[in-house]
């Protein structure tokens, strides 16, 4: 993990991390004019104050020293994007890294100091940071996180905020706490990130990694295959949890029965083949979770065991024709 120190300015990395100093982390939404590693290590300070960029790590600095702390984290000028491994390394930890920060700074450009935070309708709530991919762990992983306005002023912590956040996100208040997670089902975490966006297709599979507790490769080009990817790895992972089966346009009929008429009817209507192709077992994107955050995994360890390690078949008695093989019967 590389931290930059608040008051010297330095990159430092620690490779143990039991070595890791106490920091602060910076939660923000990506702009203009951002301040790369590299600019932080060869640019002179004077060419790089007037970028918007350079001003927000000056500012999270200064806030970083009022809090006592000497160490803070940020993504645009600690991790070296060029690098895959240390790109790899970062996106694989970054739930890690924001869970055992000292306190997260939520810094949103977009809101004014002073705005009213619990109305339904302000800047806060309409905030593009509420908008984004990777703001959801953000949002989720810290202990503590101070939101602050375009000005640095305080907007107040998390916990203050839990209500308007809950209404903001969908997010119930309980698991705006990291401790609480695990107590979510696969279906209602793919929920919150329903309305989310990225820059780039992967991303949306990548940003949730830490959500899922999952590591796995990065591949810049594979498009929604990181989405099944992900879907893939959580199965391993969770094999118990059949919510993440649960997507798509809720259903409305109660019976089987209607149910199973319905499917057989949409089957033999090709009409409608060609606008509605078909679809596999995972979803194609976390959209398809939105209907979903309500549905609750029905724990069967037999069932879990027969869908991710055996098909079970009946036995049977193969009688093959005479002369062409033999006759032969299937286990149990």
């Amino acid at each position: 993990m590389r931290l930059l120190h608040a008051s010297r300015g330095e990159l430092v990395e620690f490779i143990i991390d039991d070595k890791i100093p106490p920091y602060a982390i910076l939660s923000h939404r990506w702009e203009e004019e951002e301040i790369s590693l590299h600019d932080w290590k060869s640019t002179p300070p004077a060419q790089l104050n007037n970028r918007k960029g350079y001003q927000k790590i000056q500012k999270c600095r200064e806030q970083t020293l009022r809090d006592g702390l000497e160490w803070v984290w940020v993504d645009t000028c600690c991790i070296d994007k060029p690098s895959s491994a240390d790109l790899s390394e970062a996106i694989n930890s970054m739930f890690r890294w924001y869970q055992n920060s000292n306190i997260c700074y939520a810094y949103l450009s977009d809101v004014s100091g002073g705005c009213d935070m619990n109305a339904l309708d302000s800047e806060f709530t309409r905030s593009h940071w509420f908008e984004r991919g990777w703001t959801l762990q953000e949002l989720i992983a810290p202990g503590v996180l101070r939101f602050y306005s375009k000005d640095w002023e305080a907007l107040g912590d998390k916990s203050e905020l839990s209500e308007i956040l809950q209404s903001i996100t969908h997010i119930q208040k309980r698991y705006l706490d990291s401790r609480h997670l695990s107590g979510a089902s696969v279906a209602k975490k793919m929920s919150w990130a329903a309305n989310r966006r990225t820059s780039r297709t992967e991303d949306i599979a990548y940003c949730l990694l830490g959500l899922f507790d999952i590591n796995m490769p990065l591949i810049y080009g594979e498009g929604t295959r990181a989405f099944k990817r992900l879907q893939e790895e959580i199965l391993r992972m969770a094999p118990f949890d059949h919510s993440i089966f649960a997507w798509g346009n809720r259903v409305q009929t109660q019976s089987a029965e209607e149910l199973a008429d319905n499917f057989r009817s949409s089957s033999e209507d090709t009409s409608s083949k060609e606008s509605s192709p078909l679809l596999g077992l995972l979803a194609p994107s976390p959209r398809e979770f939105a209907d979903s955050g309500y549905v609750v995994p029905d724990v069967d360890t037999n069932l879990a065991y027969q869908i991710n390690n055996t098909v079970t078949l009946p036995a049977e008695d193969l009688k093959c024709t005479p002369g062409t093989g033999r006759r032969t019967p299937m286990p149990r």
